[in-house]
């Protein structure tokens, strides 16, 4: 970390916000006006609407991630996480990967925490869940599942076949839904390759408490998401919620009990927990409270955008909804962090800031390989779409979203090379664990300390009875 006497823009977080907004700084600052400096717990940037593809093995893990230090060389990139936030002093606390916290002292600031999984007490949840937040649990999930048939094709034990051949899914918004459309698909794949795993032998639940599916592209494509995954042998149950899943004994509220060695978690997201320490205004959800500018409430140097924050939409406010909010999704994120850079510039400046405002154009869903839903917004009218033509826009309009040409073209590289060659169904579950195997190699070998001393003992026994 540099020390310097030009004002210092913080960006606390290094997601798609954070990235985007970092970059829009830069590119519109001048020469030495400011150092921006970004501080995130990973020195990358995850797009998270890729996770589940990247579970399915349609897409490199590493494709779907960008490295901040290579996409953002003029700014200052600290891997680590902010714990405190001295309002008064103008100063952030840094608690580095290693070593001791610091001070880093700061004139501007960017709130793009984003958002964690949103999980309740339930008992085992902690023990026996899989996250869909990051890449990390992207692979983490695929390797799980792939050893899941592993392990059915080499035990003779019925229990233990049936509770690794029965996958639950908690969730069923974007994330629960895409989630277990591509690993269906691949685990329907992966089937092929077994002699005693069959996809009729894998039993796959989706779990919503809400009634309905895939709320966010409207009840009549949710209705037919719904309709496809059962095509498909996935159970569906709505209205419903899981009571416990201890030892990976999943008990619903319906009443219903499974035993599996795979639960996902995808019911919903919340604000960083962090946020709270920071001393900002919070609004009924752990959201910072923002204007229509991206600036949050009461201050005139701190600006919030995307997951954590609650942003007024005014779109839908001058239509007449005044609790009218901008969903957290990455067609807000991407427009948010480029009017936050320009207003931190302009509040830098002096100049006046611009509010953000953007009318929803619709929302797209993958459901598997060639399989998908979308509704795009033309003006006024709602254009839904079903099926291959869905996929083709979910792919496309995400596929182009994504940060960066180096990262577009290896996605779509990706998906070039799929349709001529065959999915990997490869389990590389000790990535988890590398060194295992080197150190029960490398340990030394346990010295016979306790056969030696029962010689000895021995021995001093015969010289005692020779004496």
């Amino acid at each position: 970390m540099s020390t310097t006497e030009r004002p210092r823009i913080l960006v606390v977080g290094g997601g798609y916000v954070g990235l985007y907004a970092a970059r829009r700084i830069l590119k519109k600052m001048r020469y030495g006006e400011a150092t921006v400096t970004v501080v995130d717990p990973r020195s990358y940037m995850t797009y998270q609407p890729f996770l589940p593809e990247a579970a399915a093995g349609s897409i490199s893990p590493r494709h779907v991630v960008v490295p901040l230090r290579r996409v953002l060389p003029k700014a200052e990139v600290l891997t680590g996480r902010v714990t405190t936030i001295d309002q008064d002093r103008k100063v952030a606390t840094v608690a580095p990967l290693v070593g001791e916290a610091y001070e880093l002292p700061f004139d501007y600031l960017v709130i793009a925490m984003g958002a964690v999984s949103r999980t309740f007490p339930i008992p085992g949840l902690a023990e026996q869940g899989i996250g869909m937040k990051g890449i990390e649990e992207s692979i983490g999930l695929r390797n799980h599942v792939l050893e899941q048939l592993d392990k059915a094709d080499s035990t003779t034990d019925e229990d233990v076949r049936r509770k690794a051949l029965t996958f639950v899914f908690v969730g069923g918004g974007f994330a629960g839904a895409e989630t277990i459309g591509e690993v269906e698909d691949m685990a329907r794949d992966a089937a092929k390759y077994y002699t005693s795993v069959k996809r009729e032998d894998m039993r796959f639940i989706l779990v919503d408490a809400a009634d309905k599916i895939l709320p966010e592209v409207g009840p009549k494509l949710g209705a037919y998401g719904k309709e496809h995954l059962e095509s498909r042998g996935v159970e569906v149950y709505l209205s419903t919620s899981m009571d416990s899943c201890v030892d990976g004994h999943v008990v619903l509220k319906n009443g219903l009990e499974v035993d599996s060695s795979t639960i996902v978690w995808t019911a919903g997201v919340k604000p960083n927990p962090a946020l709270a320490r920071f001393g900002l205004p919070l609004g009924p959800r752990g959201h910072v409270d923002t204007s229509e500018k991206l600036q949050v409430q009461g201050t005139d140097y701190i600006w919030a955008a995307g997951d954590n924050a609650q942003v007024p939409d005014m779109v839908g406010r001058r239509a007449g909804n005044p609790n009218a909010w901008c969903p957290p999704n990455a067609q807000h994120a991407l427009r948010q962090a480029k009017v936050l850079g320009d207003n931190v510039i302009s509040g830098m400046r002096g100049f006046p800031q611009k509010e953000y405002s953007h009318a929803n154009k619709g929302a797209v869903a993958g459901l598997g390989l060639h399989k998908g839903v979308a509704m795009i917004v033309v003006g006024k009218v709602k254009i839904k779409v079903k099926g291959r033509l869905a996929w083709y826009m979910h792919r496309g309009y995400h596929g182009m979203a994504m940060p960066t040409w180096n990262r577009k073209i290896r996605i779509f590289a990706d998906w070039t090379l799929a349709m001529f060659l065959k999915r990997e169904v490869v389990s590389l579950g000790a990535m988890e664990t590398p060194r295992e195997e080197f150190y029960e190699a490398a340990k030394p070998s346990p010295a016979p300390v306790a056969a030696k001393a029962d010689g000895d003992k021995s021995k001093s026994g015969e010289k005692a009875k020779a004496s």
